[in-house]
């Protein structure tokens, strides 16, 4: 059977579902995307409010450098992404300092000079990392196919391969431990923040290996979207269709039709029932199980929460406020507590070039901070009543937060609206509003494409390497090859 006599259903239009269905097209099989929403993108989406077009939740680009993951999808794809490098990656603030985040190190070793080798031996790890990612990265493995292509791609990178080996087991603040840098409260502040917006967790748990790769990425470089975000979905939903495919829009899936260990088929939310040969599911693993036993009774679990969910605000705000801010990205850290709910922010406004974005002589503005989902649905449990208070909550305090930093805010916000947890699950179909993918604590019991189901493969942030746009587009070029090996052991190809 040829590639070309195989169809294949992508369930959700965001970064991830939509690169391993553009791949697929490419090569040939018959892809058709459903998506609930009348746009694509889902958490790299730009939606428009009133005047103004926002960006969902992603609102940094990154992979597009040169061999970049993003870089090299678009060659295979043919896509000329409109994108431009940003000088500056992000400013952060915390208390009395502000750095500037370049390509370059210079000014984070000028304010902490010892961490000068750290950062070069991150640079190494780094290094190692993007050249071992270049191709899908066989992990986590799956049969001795994997196992013997990791072994292969090691021996190609001798000797940095092996110099990967001691970070394996070692948390991210054991390795800044290994410079003294542990006992440095306003450097350990610095990381834990970088870490939490990349590897969804801080260096007390995360991954040596996983910060490594994290804390590169505005060294690697960051790129402002032409349109906003939300147009790196649209590039990919058009290459989808230049290749024969099908993207549609408002076909919201509600149930998998399965038998044994196969996966036949989806019906949607308008009646449409659809057979297919494969699924790529662009969900979370909870709620592609929620799709897979049928619940229908509306009852709703208390959260299980190992993932975070995300409170924004969009604001419509005065250009002129810029000027003072000093950068377009900003990273707001509080004085003290844990990080995330309202205590660390970070802040993108819509570039100045970009017309379309705002009425004349604003700018649209994304904040976003990280949020545990549980007391979100236990207060929308309660009442509306106490869902509001909430909201108006976190709004204050993050509205806070960002005026400590710079007054001249106060003065400059024209419309605020606000989304929570809940706003993210009507959103975009993930149970409780979980976005950002998993805590990236261990390059151990990862999970991967496959799922219970020979023909049925998730995409996504929930799936190693996580989340991203470098993230989700390696993690779809895994799931493609490991569809298409699939398809091959059981006769389709």
């Amino acid at each position: 059977m040829k590639l070309s006599d195989l169809h294949c259903i992508v369930i959700g239009a965001g970064i991830g579902g939509l690169a391993a269905g553009a791949l697929l097209a490419r090569r040939g099989m018959q892809v058709v995307v459903l998506e609930a929403q009348r746009y694509p993108g889902g958490c790299a989406a730009t939606f428009s409010s009133g005047a103004y077009r926002f960006d969902a939740g992603a609102t940094v680009g990154c992979g597009f450098h040169s061999g970049g993951p993003l870089d090299r999808l678009g060659r295979e794809l043919g896509i000329d992404w409109p994108v431009h490098p940003e000088p500056l990656a992000w400013q952060y603030r915390h208390r009395g300092l502000r750095l500037d985040l370049f390509s370059s190190r210079d000014n984070i070793i000028d304010r902490f000079p010892r961490s000068k080798a750290f950062w070069g031996e991150q640079a190494r790890l780094a290094r190692t990392l993007w050249r071992l990612s270049a191709a899908a990265l066989p992990w986590p493995a799956s049969g001795l196919p994997d196992i013997a292509a990791l072994a292969a791609r090691a021996f190609v990178s001798l000797p940095d391969s092996v110099f990967l080996l001691p970070f394996m087991q070692r948390t991210a603040l054991d390795w800044l431990a290994s410079y003294g840098l542990d006992s440095d409260a306003d450097f350990v502040r610095f990381i834990d923040a970088q870490l939490l917006i990349s590897a969804q967790t801080t260096s007390c748990y995360t991954n040596a290996l996983n910060a490594a790769i994290a804390l590169d990425l505005p060294v690697a470089g960051t790129w402002r979207v032409e349109g906003g975000i939300g147009t790196v979905a649209r590039r990919l939903a058009d290459s989808i269709e230049r290749d024969g495919g099908a993207v549609l829009y408002g076909k919201k899936v509600t149930r998998l039709d399965t038998i044994n260990r196969d996966a036949l088929g989806v019906e949607t939310a308008d009646g449409d029932a659809l057979s297919t040969d494969a699924i790529v599911a662009n969900l979370t693993p909870d709620s592609l199980e929620i799709l897979d036993d049928f619940r229908r009774s509306g009852e709703r679990e208390a959260p299980v929460s190992n993932g975070w969910s995300a409170f924004m605000l969009y604001l419509g705000v005065d250009a002129s406020f810029f000027e003072h801010a000093g950068a377009d990205h900003l990273q707001i850290v509080a004085p003290e507590g844990e990080l995330g709910e309202c205590r660390s922010l970070f802040v993108s406004a819509s570039p100045a070039s970009d017309a379309g974005r705002a009425p004349e002589g604003q700018r649209a503005v994304t904040v976003s901070t990280h949020t545990r989902p549980e007391r979100w649905f236990a207060a929308l449990q309660q009442g509306r009543e106490a869902y509001d208070a909430l909201k108006r909550e976190y709004t204050e305090q993050a509205l806070a937060l960002l005026y400590e930093q710079l007054p001249e805010a106060r003065g400059a916000i024209r419309s605020v609206t606000a989304a929570t947890p809940y706003s993210w699950e009507a959103w975009t179909g993930r149970r409780y509003g979980l976005v950002g993918g998993y805590a990236q604590t261990s390059l151990f019991g990862v999970r991967g494409p496959a799922t219970k189901y020979d023909n049925l493969f998730l995409v996504g942030d929930s799936i190693f390497p996580g989340q991203s746009l470098p993230g989700v587009v390696t993690g779809a070029q895994r799931t493609v090859e490991l569809l298409l090996r699939r398809a091959g052991k059981l006769g389709r190809l």
